[in-house]
């Protein structure tokens, strides 16, 4: 968030809604800019001095801010930097994968403070269902009780429509179950805290922006590489979700195949090719997911999964090039870093071998979040909905 951005945000702000709208910016330039004095934030945001003392004092008698160490300068009295109070709120994120389902809660400084995985051949609602509520027991219990009073909402980041992925995963005939499943009411049977949904690939586009590379640019498109490949859209340092809440959705871009032929990216790119490869020689496909992630015994299969993988995605990156200027790529996965680097110099290799006259192709970059992202992006859904600008 630049400061044009913020000065954007704090304008035409009707008087019923000024106070909240102020409290919200004042603890998103904290939680941009790190411990900011009164003063600063002033500064940053175009609001009065009295107008920002005020909040400040209010936000850090509700739990949400605490101070710092006076700075003294040359004149006049000391500053006090004023930060996010970690615990001030807390949430649990919930990824939904094609083989496996991640659990955190984290605070509102983004620490996990706690996680747990589990692995299974297909996801049927039931069992995610069981994992979440046993999950959020087991977590429950290592915190303390004034973190648990702090918790403000459960995120959850699935897949759009993954009941249609049954042919791909081997999934059962009532794997369409979950068209009709009410997530709301199941998650309300578990847990009275509000529910926030995301789609996968935007929620570990979000998780890199708050947490990772992401900082770093302001326009950007995210690649995250798991069983399917999805991703996101970064404009103006804001995560752009779409009326459908599936902008991003990079794996239905058209790339070429081996022989000419065209298939959507997600049959180009995605670890579920790798996985098909290890099983059709008996290998423990399993391995592929479990945390912490060590490959090594996968190595004769990984470098022609990096070279199909590289190929589609420099002619992916080419078109997504040609509609938006963006300034980077940002490449993740549910992968070791190691396998990711490969990834990132194999589609630089590839990007420039393709004619790109007429624009200046984005440059594929490494994320750095990595295999946990879609987690962290649900999680972080309740807490950017209530305390932060997007």
């Amino acid at each position: 968030m630049d400061l044009g951005e913020i000065r954007k945000l704090s304008d035409g702000v009707n008087q019923l809604g000024a106070r909240a709208h102020n409290e919200r910016l004042i603890l998103s330039v904290i939680q941009r800019h790190g411990a900011l004095p009164g003063r600063d934030i002033a500064g940053l945001t175009g609001l009065s001095a009295q107008t920002v003392s005020n909040i400040l004092r209010k936000l850090e008698t509700e739990g949400f801010l605490q101070r710092g160490t006076p700075q003294r300068g040359r004149v006049g009295k000391p500053s006090v930097p004023m930060s996010i109070r970690p615990d001030a709120a807390l949430s649990f994120g919930l990824k939904i994968g094609r083989r496996s389902a991640d659990l955190v809660v984290m605070n509102l400084a983004g620490e996990v403070l706690g996680a747990s995985q589990s692995t299974y051949r297909y996801p049927m609602p039931d069992e995610i269902f069981a994992i979440l509520e046993q999950g959020i027991a087991d977590l429950s219990r290592a915190l303390s009780p004034y973190q648990r009073s702090r918790l403000c909402g459960i995120g959850i980041a699935a897949p759009s429509e993954i009941w249609s992925w049954t042919e791909v995963l081997g999934a059962p005939q009532d794997f369409s179950v979950w068209r009709d499943t009410d997530v709301s009411g199941a998650v309300a049977r578990i847990s009275p805290l509000p529910l926030f949904t995301e789609n996968d690939g935007t929620a570990a586009t979000r998780a890199e922006h708050v947490f990772g590379r992401g900082r770093a640019f302001s326009d950007y498109a995210h690649f995250f590489i798991g069983s399917f490949i999805g991703g996101g859209v970064v404009l103006n340092s804001t995560v752009m979700v779409g009326a459908q809440k599936n902008a991003g959705a990079f794996g239905s871009l058209r790339v070429p195949a081996p022989g000419g032929a065209e298939v959507p990216l997600l049959d180009a790119a995605s670890l579920y090719l790798l996985e098909a490869a290890l099983a059709a020689e008996g290998l423990d496909t399993a391995a592929l997911w479990r945390m912490p992630q060590d490959w090594s015994a996968f190595e004769r299969h990984i470098d022609p999964w990096i070279v199909t993988t590289a190929r589609a995605l420099a002619h992916a990156i080419r078109s997504i090039g040609s509609v938006l200027d963006f300034e980077a790529v940002l490449i993740d996965g549910a992968m070791p870093a190691a396998v990711r680097d490969r990834v990132v110099a194999r589609t630089r290799e590839e990007l420039a071998r393709l004619d790109t006259r007429g624009m200046i192709p984005p440059r594929p970059e490494a994320g750095s979040v990595g295999a946990n992202a879609r987690a962290l992006g649900a999680a972080i859904a309740p807490i950017y909905a209530q305390y932060f600008f997007q």
